[in-house]
């Protein structure tokens, strides 16, 4: 499988502080991908810096082009796509039009897609039955659901995804873990932040450890389930 989100040597700043230190890190086409980490390591800040939300240096290649310094609306219209941990919805909009601004816009918009608002309504129906309904008075869950169609609209070849477990009830936990397998199925790859181990071990194909703003290791679930040293030092509480 080619290699789709390359990134190399990357540092970032918030003001003087240098919080990523050489991140290296990449995502190949339909793969599912785990940053693991305890919070404050960096692990959102690794997808902000490349969704072009944080000053940084290095190098950052998604189907082979460079992203560093450019703005995040010409990242995302070059399919990336980010599911920030907040959620971020319009919260007096509707469903279905936090939906349709998800759609990308000019010469973009002309292009075929391979998501439609029924594809969001086929997946999560609970959508359908509240399209109609303001944003802001949705459950957790659904706003998660929400937030995740919404940035499927763009149609982007691959999203990074910030903790879209946090706060839901396990049922909802197994329903996002099942959808994000079936976007994999699709040819979506996805680079997911995540706290819940068993969920990113259980959906992932390879994982990364971070601690202090750097990797700490790199490898397959089984290789990370095996390796009791990493697990005590960077991920126990």
């Amino acid at each position: 499988m080619s290699v789709l989100l390359d990134i190399k040597d990357l540092n970032a700043y918030y003001g003087k502080s240098h919080v990523l230190h050489g991140v290296n890190l990449h995502v190949r086409r339909a793969e599912i991908v785990s940053l693991l980490g305890r919070n404050g390591v960096g692990r959102s800040t690794t997808i902000k810096a490349s969704m072009g939300q944080v000053a940084a240096t290095g190098s950052i290649l998604f189907k082979g082009e460079q992203l560093l310094g450019l703005p995040a609306f010409r990242i995302a219209h070059k399919g990336l796509g980010y599911v920030p941990e907040n959620r971020d919805i319009f919260p007096t909009l509707t469903v279905e039009q936090n939906l349709l601004l998800g759609e990308k816009g000019g010469k973009a918009a002309r292009k075929s897609t391979r998501w439609q608002l029924d594809d969001m309504y086929g997946m999560f129906p609970r959508l359908h039955e509240r399209r109609h309904t303001q944003a802001g008075v949705l459950s957790g869950g659904e706003q998660q659901m929400l937030t995740l169609c919404r940035t499927l609209m763009g149609d982007p070849d691959l999203i990074m995804i910030d903790e879209p477990t946090e706060g839901l009830a396990p049922l909802i936990v197994e329903m996002v873990a099942h959808y994000l397998k079936e976007l994999k199925q699709r040819g979506v790859s996805i680079l997911l932040v995540e706290q819940k181990l068993a969920i990113a071990l259980e959906i992932s194909q390879r994982v990364y450890v971070m601690g202090h703003g750097s990797i700490v290791f790199e490898g397959t679930p089984d290789d990370l389930r095996a390796d009791a040293a990493i697990r005590k030092e960077w991920l126990e509480v």
